[in-house]
């Protein structure tokens, strides 16, 4: 008998699995408020070089301000005053002098701020940028940042997912919970950025360990909305990482309700605890009648089934020309779909909208996103739908880099609709990647995947800098690696309708059309259960 026989006996997905997946909505949530917070905590507010003769006080009038401001900074071709660059102080300098000779006699060269910056501070109160003047020359330290957290995800995922298949899931969430709590409330205390940079990039490594839960979709799109509220309410940086961090305490205690997977305990042949939950399964499902067929013989003959999966590595992923061909062409797409992903989710401003109902409705799109995929999926195909939701996603970063800036409103309904086909691309390559690889080799299929989309996400944020050297940079670095890696897909076999391969000769044999689909079903139960699956907290 199969695993999946017994879940069927035991009531399928029923009260028990709703409870578990209610409670597991938790890191679900949680993981959001850290993967995209560095729009918020490191968001770079306007600012200009401090000068000596403006200090910010009351006693500096509007006029007397914009006369120093007229003096001492340079304007950019738009009239704007110049984020970087201030008049030189003539060596002579005296600051009760007069302004106009102070000033006046200077040449027309810039220098870089020699006194600091003055930030303005009605978007934020408190940022990275702002604590530490990581702008200007030293924007790329702040955007770094970013690349530094996606930098412990990677780790965090290797490392969990040995950990998970050794000692199980539920010991390694709490493991996550306790590291997240503390590694998050000292990055909100850092004194330094070297100190931040190190707690920020443990953060990310501690929160990969959530990840080896359900896949609860929409508790992602959940969490992102949530961040925008919270985002908008707490405008300090560090006191926005206590609250985001706060519901890992809640966890902790959620913890205690979690079972642990019955699957793996079978497969290490902890029958006994397997029996205990299964048996608690059963009576809250109401199959109280098929209790006493769990006993141990039974479990441990489903063992041994099991077991026999676990004799395959990394290396027999490369070793048949099909497989490898899978394996490269399904590297190009994930690391695409993250890229595309972060790529926009990072990119909250210049649509004509405040960040932080940017930031909501980016979450919003992500809904019907999820929800389309799943009706059209089997119509359209997976390989259809996985191709043109990155083509169509890169087609219109691409369309909304050319439209000038005062048609606020379209760029930013293009924007969304965007957000909404990179989502989709997301959603269909967790399924589409599942059922590309063979039964034995699955769960390495989905580690390797998943460690290239990490590469994705965390070259994304570096990627944004390229708009000081051209403005269009990173829309077209973006938008050409998405449509490139959609028509890159086109190579790879449709599965829908197909029957999924048990093992590497399937692959290299090819496959019949014939429809199984109550055995996708046990796939997806499969992939739900990986220690390291691919997922956009990857």
């Amino acid at each position: 008998m199969r695993f999946e026989d017994i879940l069927h006996e035991i009531g399928g997905f029923n009260k028990f699995q709703f409870l578990v997946l209610y409670i597991l909505w938790l890191p679900r949530i949680i993981l959001p408020l850290h993967f995209l917070l560095h729009n918020f905590i490191s968001g770079v507010p306007p600012h200009h070089c401090a000068l000596p003769h403006l200090d910010g006080t009351e006693k500096d009038s509007a006029e007397v301000s914009a006369q120093i401001m007229g003096l001492g900074i340079p304007r950019n071709a738009d009239g704007s005053y110049s984020s970087c660059k201030m008049y030189p102080l003539p060596m002579d300098f005296d600051p009760n002098g007069d302004l106009s000779l102070v000033y006046g006699n200077q040449s027309n060269v810039s220098v870089p701020c020699q006194h600091g910056w003055v930030y303005d501070h009605s978007q934020f109160i408190s940022t990275t940028a702002t604590e530490w003047d990581l702008v200007c020359d030293n924007k790329k330290l702040n955007q770094a940042l970013a690349t530094f957290f996606f930098i412990g995800v990677t780790t965090g995922a290797v490392v969990f997912g040995q950990l998970a298949d050794k000692f199980g899931r539920k010991p390694i969430i709490q493991v996550s919970f306790v590291a997240s709590s503390i590694f998050g409330i000292v990055e909100a205390f850092s004194t330094s950025y070297v100190m931040f940079a190190i707690t920020r990039t443990l953060c990310g490594l501690a929160l990969t360990g959530m990840s080896i839960t359900t896949v609860a979709l929409l508790g992602w799109s959940v969490g992102n909305m949530l961040l925008a509220l919270l985002a908008y309410l707490i405008r300090d940086w560090r006191h926005l990482i206590l609250v985001v961090t706060s519901p890992c305490l809640v966890g902790i205690i959620a913890w205690w309700w979690i079972p642990e997977s019955a699957r793996w305990l079978l497969t290490n042949g902890r029958v006994e605890e397997a029996q205990k939950y299964l048996i608690q399964c059963a009576k809250m499902n109401g199959k109280h009648s098929y209790t006493h067929k769990l006993d141990t013989e039974t479990l441990k003959k489903i063992t041994v089934t099991e077991v026999t999966n676990k004799n395959h590595s990394y290396l027999d992923l490369v070793r048949t020309p099909k497989l490898r061909k899978i394996v490269f062409l399904s590297g190009i797409f994930w690391f695409a779909v993250a890229f595309t992903y972060y790529g926009i989710s990072f990119n909250i401003t210049g649509f004509g909208l405040n960040i932080y109902l940017t930031q909501f409705i980016y979450g919003v799109i992500e809904v019907p996103a999820k929800v389309g995929t799943y009706f059209t999926l089997d119509w359209i195909g997976r390989r259809n739908g996985q191709a043109w939701s990155l083509i169509i996603a890169g087609s219109l970063i691409g369309l909304n880099s050319i439209i000038p800036t005062e048609f606020a409103a379209v760029r930013t309904g293009i924007a969304v609709i965007g957000k909404g086909f990179s989502e989709a691309a997301f959603t269909i390559a967790f399924l589409y990647t599942s059922e590309l690889y063979p039964t034995v080799l699955r769960q390495c299929g989905l580690g390797y995947t998943s460690f290239i989309a990490r590469i994705g996400g965390s070259l994304a944020p570096m990627v944004i800098l390229f708009e000081d050297m051209w403005r269009f940079a990173p829309s077209v670095v973006f938008a050409v690696t998405a449509v490139l890696s959609g028509c890159v897909v086109f190579l790879l076999p449709e599965t829908t309708n197909v029957q999924l391969p048990e093992n590497i000769l399937d692959i290299e044999e090819g496959r019949h059309t014939v429809s199984t689909e109550p055995e996708r079903d046990v796939e997806l139960t499969e992939m739900n259960s990986a220690p390291a699956a691919s997922r956009k907290d990857s």
